[in-house]
């Protein structure tokens, strides 16, 4: 049996500092050294997030690590998952059940509240904490913002605890890294600063032996020692759930490629439903808004949302709507998922303004059916037979919902997919008009064949098995993060024998 280890944590100078790739990077080298890790996350804010199996909600990030540890994804994992729904509002997932919206300042505000989310949290690090070993947490954003930090259920309270030996992670790709990380490290509080064995410079870019003045530098500043250098790479392809990243996958129409146009509308939820396609060699995918892009695409694909009425509005007043109904009567493929299957209908109704003040909008038309919004959000996990022409259920995808699909009277069409469970999904109006619940679907081989039929023969020859290349991504970050990082001094520092841990410090 493996020696227990103390807990690790990752936090961060900023957001995007990569904390959530280096977690995931350790989740699988201590898989490698024959542990059984687990990921853990107390607070997430994005609309990225996946169904387990036992039908809650958490966020994407902790389920690529908890598939780089090679164990299913528990809602414990990820016990607060924020998805906002307007620029002040988000809903509450707690435990993977939607508790109800609150704005930005309810939310921070309420002491009584956040401290309920709190030991929420901690009972479900504790319950990980009984079953795997070691435990691998991350923290939000910045670990310096002073005005949150006695609210704070994410960052160092957590880190205190869950006694974790806390690794300060920053961007040097952003500038300023000596600032940054003095900065941050000035700020914490002793007890904070205990926790702190080390710092990691992520992103940097050429010889990384140029930074050996500047680790020295950092370690007499902070008087904490730099362990690692981590290169900054594009040949390994990890999913990634921060909205950020959008920014970087804008791109353009590409000769010679399956060109596929993702339509970004505002309040866009599960993204990583595109992910597969910048993977597979036959494809070119770009998030774009604008109608000329469009009618160059091959494909275009519309993705959920979490205000589906208000993106709705928004594609009508600036000319998407009709540029997507256009590019099929063209000819292209027009496919939607989730929020974006619902917005391919005649029309979308909220009789009980579950969204907001918008209580129906027209939709696209393309597909002959309506959607009525409801309260309650379904989440499950479903294994399903794509175009059912047989009873085999060789796919998988999840259901993040809320709200039924209807067909308006007399419509013709056949289901998308045919669930384990004999329930029907999604509307196939033909080969180049259909739309499904599922997200996750376009991660099965079946279906990115299917979606690659009709272009160029050369460019659909191979297929694609996206699970395994996401393990062989895993295996290689793995193998670069080992190379430049002090492993046998990340290991001392997790040894119980020679910390003291799990001794709560903030009671």
């Amino acid at each position: 049996m493996k020696q227990q280890l103390r807990p690790i944590m990752f936090v961060g100078t900023c957001s995007d500092a990569g904390k959530s790739v280096i977690n995931a990077a350790f989740c699988r080298i201590f898989k490698q050294d024959g542990y059984q890790p687990a990921p853990f996350k107390a607070q997430n804010m994005s609309l990225n997030s996946y169904s387990t199996p036992e039908g809650g909600e958490m966020g994407r990030a902790q389920v690529v690590q908890a598939e780089a540890c090679g164990i299913a994804p528990h809602t414990d994992m990820n016990p607060v998952l924020l998805k906002p729904t307007g620029d002040q509002t988000s809903q509450v997932v707690l435990c993977g059940k939607p508790i109800g919206n609150l704005s930005a300042k309810d939310y921070f505000g309420r002491h009584q509240q956040k401290e309920r989310l709190f030991d929420a949290a901690t009972a479900a690090f504790q319950r990980l904490a009984a079953r795997y070993n070691p435990i691998v947490l991350e923290g939000a954003g910045s670990i310096s913002e002073l005005n949150l930090r006695d609210r704070d259920i994410t960052n160092m309270r957590m880190a205190l605890r869950a006694g974790a030996a806390t690794y300060l992670v920053a961007d040097i790709d952003r500038g300023g890294v000596f600032g940054s990380v003095y900065g941050t490290i000035a700020l914490l509080r002793p007890e904070e600063k205990a926790l702190m064995k080390g710092i990691i410079i992520n992103k940097f870019r050429g010889d990384a032996s140029l930074f050996d003045e500047g680790r020295k530098l950092l370690h007499e500043l902070t008087g904490v020692p730099v362990v690692g250098v981590i290169p900054w790479f594009k040949d390994i392809q990890i999913e990634q759930e921060d909205s950020v990243v959008l920014d970087r996958k804008q791109g353009g129409f590409r000769e010679g490629k399956i060109n596929v146009a993702i339509i970004q509308v505002a309040r866009m939820s599960n993204f990583t439903d595109f992910d597969v396609l910048e993977m597979d060699p036959r494809f070119n995918p770009y998030y774009t808004n604008n109608v000329k892009e469009i009618e160059r695409a091959d494909i275009i694909l519309l993705p959920g949302s979490k205000n589906t009425l208000g993106d709705l509005r928004q594609l009508h007043n600036n000319g998407i709507a009709e540029a997507i109904v256009q590019a099929y009567k063209a000819g292209k493929k027009v496919i939607g998922i989730c929020g974006g299957y619902q917005m391919m209908g005649a029309r979308i109704e909220d009789p009980q303004g579950i969204e907001g003040n918008i209580p129906a909008l027209p939709g696209l038309g393309l597909l002959p059916q309506r959607t009525i919004l409801e309260a309650e959000k379904v989440t499950r996990q479903s294994r399903f037979a794509f175009l059912p022409t047989s009873e085999e259920t060789r796919c998988e995808g999840y259901e993040i919902h809320m709200g039924h699909t209807e067909p308006l009277t007399g419509a013709e069409y056949s289901p998308v997919a045919r669930l384990a469970d004999g329930r029907l999904d999604g509307c196939y109006l033909n080969d180049h008009c259909w739309g499904s619940y599922l997200h996750g679907i376009l991660d099965n081989p079946a279906v990115l064949d299917h979606l690659a039929e009709g272009f160029d023969a050369e460019a659909t020859a191979s297929p694609f098995d996206y699970k395994a290349f996401k393990e062989t991504q895993y295996d290689k970050l793995a193998a670069l993060v080992r190379q430049h990082v002090d492993m046998d001094y990340i290991y001392q520092t997790m040894n119980f024998s020679i910390h003291n841990s799990y001794t709560d410090k903030s009671h």
